[in-house]
């Protein structure tokens, strides 16, 4: 059976590790075997649960696991044969090999190696519950967003690649100084390609795997993890709660906190209001640090006084796709996007959905080749496109 999978992403700064940490020991006193992961590079598990955490599941107490993901070891394991051809080509071309090595991860796939290392857990089955402490909300954005990118490489490009570097190869030894990438170069991509799908596919079943937003109640943070809500829908990841951490308590409103208590306040209720009907988990501001076995149940008997920690506790709208015979019919939920910022264009059997700064290539089915978008409308959060087959293609029955 299929983990129960939590990720938990937000601006840097607002307790994404502590709340993690504080499920994951939650999920481990409900009875679940639980391991919690870290994809931030900050390395935050090992000081909040002051213990060492290995680059493979420490035991951290009973049925409970934690991960410090190191990006070098998933870099060097996943990305050997692509790394030493780059870096040869490079050294030929007069880089010195050191810079060459540096050059040869682009920024961002020591991540995007970590976040592969969720998909083994996931696959292998040996925990029941896989607790996420994502990167900053940005971060872990571009990097969710990477699995529809690897779909269209691996079913547009790669096969092309291979095809003209064959072609190629022995005019190339001829004609060209440069080493051209070999198989076991581009199946290293390729299977890195597959890999990304694959995650794309756990990170979107609503049955196991939901996200969870952290934020606390300042402007700034809630405008931010209000776009993060509407691009993670755009995307298609299930976001069952939204956890507010460092609430000052009612003993604040006096004093020199006043002001402080006021502005949580007003940020409470925008909170309710903008993110309704998912629920809202409330946290506070503790006395002292959140560190430790001790605080961290504390924090989690204050999240989960009403909820268990490890359920989906929501199950919103979903994206979805209908054919019929005069054509078909996309639905994709974008709660908190406004008309003015959604754009739709479409080339062949793909259709581009860009809100603000962020676009999902949506990939139609092939029955769908001939016919051309006859309508969109965006209403309570949902967009709707509609598709017509050509006339031509319409068969009329008897």
């Amino acid at each position: 059976m299929p983990p129960r999978t939590i990720i938990y992403t937000g601006k840097g700064g607002v307790g994404k590790s502590s709340v993690a940490l504080a499920t994951a020991r939650r999920c481990a006193r409900e009875g679940l075997r639980t391991l919690v992961v870290s994809t931030d590079p900050a390395h935050t598990l090992a000081d909040a649960l002051e213990r060492e955490v290995g680059s493979r599941p420490t035991e951290c107490g009973r049925r409970l696991y934690a991960q410090q993901v190191q990006a070098q070891e998933e870099i060097e394991r996943r990305w050997e044969a692509v790394q030493s051809w780059l870096t040869k080509l490079l050294s030929e071309r007069g880089v010195d090999r050191i810079a060459a090595e540096e050059l040869t991860v682009p920024p961002g796939m020591d991540e995007l190696f970590a976040l592969l290392a969720i998909k083994e857990h996931y696959e292998r089955g040996d925990f029941e519950c896989l607790i996420v402490d994502c990167a900053p909300t940005g971060e872990t954005l571009r990097l969710l967003s990477f699995p529809d990118v690897a779909a269209w490489w691996l079913e547009k490009v790669i096969p092309l690649e291979r095809k003209l570097v064959a072609a190629a190869r022995p005019l190339a030894r001829t004609l060209l100084d440069v080493p051209l990438p070999d198989d076991p170069v581009f199946d290293e991509v390729e299977r890195l390609v597959r890999g990304l799908g694959g995650l794309a596919t756990i990170l979107r079943e609503r049955r196991t795997t939901s996200v969870r937003l952290v934020l606390n109640p300042e402007r700034i943070v809630v405008r931010e993890a209000m776009r993060t809500y509407t691009y993670l829908s755009l995307y298609g990841f299930p976001v069952d709660a939204i956890v507010v951490n460092r609430v000052l308590p009612p003993e604040a409103d006096d004093g020199y906190l006043a002001p402080w208590r006021e502005l949580q306040n007003q940020q409470m209720e925008l909170v309710r209001e903008a993110f309704a009907p998912l629920p809202i988990l409330v946290a506070p501001m503790f006395a002292e640090e959140v560190v430790g076995a001790r605080m961290l149940d504390r924090l989690a008997a204050a999240l989960f006084a009403e909820a268990c920690a490890h359920e989906i506790l929501y199950d919103g709208a979903r994206h979805e796709f209908k054919e019929d015979p005069d054509g078909a019919r996309l639905t994709l939920p974008l709660p908190l996007a406004t008309r003015d910022e959604i754009k739709l264009s479409k080339v062949g059997l793909e259709l581009v959905v860009r809100v603000g700064a962020h676009k999902r290539t949506v990939l139609l089915p092939d029955s769908l080749a001939g016919c051309a978008p006859s309508g969109a409308r965006f209403e309570d959060g949902v967009l709707e496109v509609s598709f017509r087959r050509p006339r031509s293609s319409l068969v009329a029955t008897p």
